[in-house]
């Protein structure tokens, strides 16, 4: 199943979820970041129960200092 992950096509396991496609991609661990599915943010508590489709789009947004 093919997903966009910041636009970029990612092969992902058949009805993953947004854990499992994190941990895939070793993003899982990381603090500060934030990801939404087709332009609605998932907040982290959601992320393991919530099912990834074929061509979603994954927007993942990491938190830097500076200013």
């Amino acid at each position: 199943m093919t997903l966009f992950v910041n636009d970029k096509p990612c092969e992902a396991p058949v009805s993953p979820t947004l854990t499992a496609t994190l941990d895939q991609l070793q993003l899982l661990h990381l603090r500060g970041i934030a990801v939404a599915v087709n332009d609605v943010v998932v907040p982290r508590p959601d992320w393991p129960a919530h099912e990834l489709r074929a061509h979603d789009r994954i927007t993942i947004i990491r938190a830097t200092q500076g200013g």
